[in-house]
């Protein structure tokens, strides 16, 4: 498997982007090949190998191990079902450094299907990269009431987490939520906010929080990277 010697894409570019796909389709578990093999399957230079390394390091994907060899470093972010927990707080349970970055705050009038969900003519839509060990792994979009958006619009939503904002400052008891989760592509956007190849499978997962009282607090619509979220759910059975 040659790369394009036509493109004007580096060779190493076009290799980290190769080796990236693997592993976030799976193809690369624990480790990748070896310098040898990569020259030998993509046809080129140990120079063009190791730079294309050398960027997966530095971008935290890839992990140099002395004598034993190149490994991922990545590690899946578990979200348990059934329990209400911020991603900061997910992330904090893997031991992990969790991180945002806010993008967006706006007011916006709703349409469609984001008015027919939270039941609001205008919404305070914020939007955030989240960040797991200063790796980008999701970009999260929140609609709020335009009261309460304003409210948490004068905190630093790059360092605390929605769910406790509400609870501590806002006085806002979070009670219910309905999640649906399912599986889809990046876009061109997210693709670059998330340091990945648009096309590559994302995981969405859309959420529904009301209040004690039943009232709508929060719409939630975020893309994980496929290769570092997962959802977890222990399941019984009883017997007749």
């Amino acid at each position: 498997m040659s790369l394009d010697y036509t493109n004007s894409i580096p060779l190493h570019v076009q290799l980290k982007q190769k080796i990236e796909q693997k592993i976030y389709d799976g193809h690369y578990i624990d480790k990748i090949p070896s310098e040898r093999e990569l020259m030998d399957e993509y046809y080129v230079s140990r120079s063009t190998v190791r730079q294309a390394i050398e960027y997966l390091v530095r971008e935290g994907i890839l992990v140099r191990k002395a004598g034993k060899g190149t490994f991922i470093a990545i590690r899946t972010i578990n979200d348990w079902l059934g329990s209400l927990h911020s991603t900061s707080e997910n992330i904090e349970k893997m031991g992990m450094s969790p991180g945002a970055k806010l993008i967006t705050s706006e007011v916006l009038e709703l349409f469609g299907r984001l008015k027919d969900i939270t039941g609001l003519d205008k919404a305070h839509h914020f939007k955030r990269i989240r960040y797991a060990n200063d790796i980008p792994m999701g970009v999260e979009r929140h609609y709020y009431p335009v009261e309460l958006g304003r409210k948490l619009s004068h905190f630093d939503l790059d360092q605390e987490a929605f769910y406790e904002l509400l609870e501590r400052e806002l006085n806002v008891k979070t009670f219910q939520a309905e999640q649906e989760i399912r599986a889809g592509t990046a876009t061109r956007r997210d693709a670059e906010l998330l340091h990945i190849t648009e096309g590559t499978s994302i995981m969405i997962a859309e959420r529904i929080i009301t209040d004690m009282n039943g009232e709508f607090v929060e719409f939630e619509r975020a893309h994980y990277r496929a290769d570092m979220y997962s959802f977890k759910i222990t399941l019984s059975r009883h017997s007749r």
